[in-house]
């Protein structure tokens, strides 16, 4: 379990961090989102003690992350990828990494096995590794000591889809066996494809929280019409909350059904009427994080 509560990190009058709280529990995949310069890797550095928070606690198996008793046997930490040495193999990178936290070698070849290093690549240097070829190494150190909890920041970064589809199949079974996930990702559709309940911060603060099907039940089905405003009048006719997206498209706190039968009923044909999908909660993390959204 990670329990982070009331962390904030500040940089002399600047807050980076303000009073972040979420729970990640076992079993579970969390999907942690904002944009850019909003306070993730800040808050991860500080889960994993890389970071001193000003004030508040973090948690990871109900301790802070620099009491826990071997460590890197119990939580996998991949924060950043590159952070790897260039002239090592990758057999190398991770067999001194067993050293270290005490794991048996040969787990080493399940473990390159698992992240899709064949023996070309394990025989490789790491400076002449692709960006996906790290973050797979990195996954890879991160699981080496089967941890119970796991903390990814942008692990998909430089995947293919082929890599991005497996590192979902992985992430999934690791938590259904009981496991804990908190994973930052730019990447939408994958995180809303995988992740349990969604944390999204915006200006250092938590914009929202909950789970997956919960938060996106409320951004609404969307719609598309060969006539915009005939669509505009059905709506309205049919007494069903909507606003009119910049590329055309309705987003409307209605169910599907209600949107077809009240286009139906003005003779307006519809050209897509879907509910809530990656772009619903593109459309969510949109409205929580523009700039006029964002609390100061």
């Amino acid at each position: 379990m990670i329990v982070i509560d009331r962390l904030t990190k500040r940089y002399g009058a600047a807050a980076a961090v303000s009073d972040v709280s979420f729970t990640c529990r076992p079993g579970t995949v969390t999907g942690f989102l904002g944009p850019n310069g909003a306070g993730k890797s800040t808050t991860l550095r500080m889960l994993c003690g890389l970071a001193a928070p000003t004030s508040g606690t973090a948690s990871v198996l109900g301790v802070p992350f620099r009491d826990l008793d071997q460590p890197g046997r119990r939580v996998g930490v991949l924060l950043d990828a590159s952070a790897q040495h260039p002239g090592r193999t990758g057999r190398e990178t991770l067999t001194l990494a067993a050293d270290t936290i005490g794991v048996e070698r040969r787990e080493v070849e399940g473990i390159l096995t698992l992240v899709g290093l064949d023996a070309a690549a394990a025989r490789r240097r790491v400076g002449r590794y692709s960006l996906g070829m790290r973050q797979r190494l990195g996954i890879g150190m991160a699981l080496l000591g089967d941890p119970q909890v796991l903390i990814l920041d942008e692990p998909a970064n430089g995947l293919d889809p082929a890599g991005i589809h497996w590192m979902r199949e992985l992430l999934r079974r690791f938590a259904d066996r009981g496991g804990t996930v908190l994973l930052s990702s730019h990447l939408l559709g994958e995180v809303q494809a995988v992740a349990d309940q969604l944390v999204i911060i915006a200006g250092g603060r938590i914009a929202v929280r909950g789970g997956t099907a919960d938060l996106l039940s409320t951004t609404g089905v969307q719609a598309r019409a060969t006539d915009a405003e005939a669509l505009t009048r059905a709506l309205t006719a049919a007494g069903l909350r909507h606003r009119r997206r910049g590329d055309g498209r309705f987003v409307v706190d209605a169910p599907a059904e209600s949107v077809a039968r009240a286009a139906l009923a003005h003779r307006v044909v519809l050209l897509e009427l879907r509910e809530p999908d990656a772009a619903g909660l593109e459309e969510l993390f949109l409205s929580l994080t523009s700039p006029a959204e964002r609390v100061a």
